[in-house]
């Protein structure tokens, strides 16, 4: 396979895509301007009837599509008939409120299965989807409706989170409010809280439904037109709408679903991500349902009401695929092994991470813990942008490494240059570089084009920079160093902080670390570490030496933070990546910027308090 994709990537490519069904076939596999690429240019496409219809009108069509729990405990299954008529009734009802092929339409609700219904409504009618996590603010949600000019916005009366109700229509109302483009308000009762609807505007999702028809016409899409746009947070506080396009999208991440995760007509599929991000939307929306997988949904919190929640529904629905991010893994490793000791993990045969590199202790934690030293890992890399996994072992095929994400899949060209854009010599870091268009690529920033130039193509010329640093080994295969901003010039040696996070992890003591770069005035940059202990550790000098000396050994002397500080929880996204940025930020004494996907916004606090602790300033 690697050696057809490699010969000839338009043919694979083409082959891939005739897996899905086309309304009408392409003229040519692909146009490449750079740094602007069309692929399946001349075909025409649905998403929603690849996702649904097909299987639906098949021997799939009483297969659970989607299998959900929500965080109180109820349970739902709806086959792949179910999600055929629940997405034509709100398509059908989407087309009733006025909206046409092209047209945004802004999703924010709770991980409930009506979440991939209305994306998958909206694929059906060609409205183009944005879809916003459920625990955005209503400032965070108003800019992303402004910038992409959303008439439309799906959102749920509430949702559940640690046993809170989270009042997603108030925080709805708020981000509309005075917002005169903003014409209807579609709310799901999921809580059955008692909400404000205006009389006109907003519109209840049942009541949309048992009036509208399930059969809807599918609209004829060109493979090159839009199905998505999705915000991501930017350094500045300026999100960037990535706007993807319908067919290549869609022969990208059905390709990548089917071959990295060796899915089966048996298997249980759990992507643990939300949909409000591009993992849920590539790896339990579009990929799996294209595949006709079985996909498992969950809307709470890992760790609610108690920290064995994800272990208890493996044993109960008999997961076998389990796809996740590495901080989750390391937060599971903190809270101990016995809570996944617990329950029966036998049903799963395979594992995934995805999100930031993992490093090696998390990568055996996980192998040995959960998977019980059988499964295999699929250890994937990719972006909002790139769409689909880019760089991923194939499970049966690829010998893995810990922490090591191995070779770029089929039909993908990866290269580790230096800042002329010159390939590195084997284990140099260097940039992370894509060399050729691949069919999920990002089509552009949405209305902001000389941005997309500006951002993705004008650090090495001719190429895709991804904006990672990363290392090829003697085998070929890919490390992953984290960011560029995250790799520190300290005395003129650079040094990845994913090393040396790795290091810390490695101690018996540490369950997360996050490393950043300091004004130096002599080395120009210095290291500081914040660390996150496991259950039951505790604080004192004697363990900070340790660490440094643990360091020390691991990597050498260059590598040892200068300061290490004990806290209890580190700045998160939603998605659960650790923003180093925001930490960098506030070592360094400079503005934060956007901070709208903060999990939990006392985590700064913690930042802040060590900094004023130790510099003897008031925290900023």
């Amino acid at each position: 396979m690697y050696e057809t994709a490699d010969a000839d990537p338009e043919a694979f490519w083409a082959a891939e895509a005739q897996r899905l069904d086309w309304i009408r076939p392409w003229d040519r596999v692909l146009d490449w301007d750079p740094p602007f690429a069309r692929w399946f240019v001349g075909g025409r496409i649905n998403a929603s009837v690849n996702c649904l219809d097909r299987h639906a009108k098949g021997p799939r069509r009483n297969r659970a599509a989607i299998v959900w729990e929500g965080e109180p405990g109820d349970r739902r299954v709806l086959t792949y008939h179910d999600l055929w008529r629940e997405v034509g009734r709100m398509g059908n009802a989407l087309r009733g409120l006025g909206v046409r092929k092209g047209d945004r339409v802004t999703i924010y609700m709770p991980m409930i299965p009506e979440l991939p219904a209305a994306m998958l409504a909206c694929a059906r009618i060609g409205a183009v989807h944005s879809v916003i996590f459920g625990g955005f603010s209503a400032r965070a949600i108003r800019d992303r409706m402004e910038d992409a000019e959303s008439r439309i916005l799906v959102t749920a009366d509430a949702g559940y989170r640690r046993g809170n109700v989270l009042p997603l229509k108030r925080i709805a109302d708020e981000a509309v409010a005075g917002l005169d483009l903003v014409e209807h308000v579609v709310v799901y009762r999921r809580a059955g809280v008692d909400v404000a609807m205006s009389e006109g505007r907003d519109h209840w999702w049942h009541e949309l439904a048992a009036a509208a028809d399930s059969r809807c016409e599918p609209e004829p899409m060109e493979a090159t037109d839009p199905l998505f746009i999705l915000y991501t947070s930017g350094t500045t506080g300026a999100p960037k709408g990535i706007q993807h396009s319908t067919g290549g999208y869609l022969v990208g991440v059905a390709a990548t679903t089917r071959l990295v995760f060796d899915l089966r007509d048996d298997d249980l599929y759990w992507c643990t991500a939300d949909c409000g991000w591009v993992t849920g939307h590539s790896y339990i929306v579009y990929g799996p349902l294209a595949n006709g997988a079985s996909v498992f949904m969950y809307e709470g919190a890992p760790d609610w009401p108690a920290p064995d929640r994800w272990w208890r529904m493996v044993e109960d629905y008999g997961t076998t695929v389990l796809y996740t991010a590495p901080t989750a893994i390391r937060a599971f490793m903190r809270s101990g092994d016995e809570h996944p000791k617990k329950h029966d993990l036998s049903s799963l045969r395979l594992l995934g991470t995805v999100g930031e590199p993992i490093n090696p202790e998390a990568w055996r934690w996980y192998h040995r813990t959960i998977g019980g030293g059988r499964c295999p890992i699929v250890d994937t890399w990719w972006q909002t942008e790139t769409g689909m996994i880019l760089i991923t072992p194939l499970p049966g095929v690829t010998t893995t490494k810990p922490g090591s994400a191995t070779r770029p899949f089929p039909g993908v060209a990866a290269e580790v240059v230096d800042d002329r854009g010159r390939p590195v010599p084997v284990n140099t870091g260097g940039y992370l570089v894509i060399t050729k268009p691949w069919p999920a690529m990002l089509q552009t920033i949405f209305r902001d084009p000389e941005r997309y130039k500006d951002v993705y193509w004008s650090k090495v010329p001719g190429k895709y920079f991804t904006g990672d640093g990363a290392r090829v080994d003697e085998d070929a295969y890919f490390w992953l160093m984290g960011r560029i901003d995250d790799v520190i010039n300290v005395a003129g040696h650079r040094i990845g902080t994913m090393e040396v996070e790795s290091a810390l992890v490695s101690h018996a003591a540490v369950a997360e670390a996050a490393v950043v770069g300091k004004p130096h005035p002599l080395k120009g940059q210095s290291l500081v570490a914040y660390v996150v202990l496991k259950a039951g550790g505790t604080q004192s000098e004697g363990l900070t030496k340790d660490l440094q000396k643990h360091v020390r050994e691991v990597i050498g002397a260059i590598a040892v933070p200068d300061e290490v500080y004990i806290t209890s929880k580190l700045p998160k996204t939603r998605s659960g990546k650790i923003m180093r940025r925001v930490i960098r930020a506030l070592v360094s004494g400079q503005e934060i910027g956007d901070t709208t996907t903060l999990e939990d916004p006392g985590a700064v606090d913690e930042v802040r308090k060590w900094l004023a602790e130790v510099e003897g300033d008031p925290p900023r």
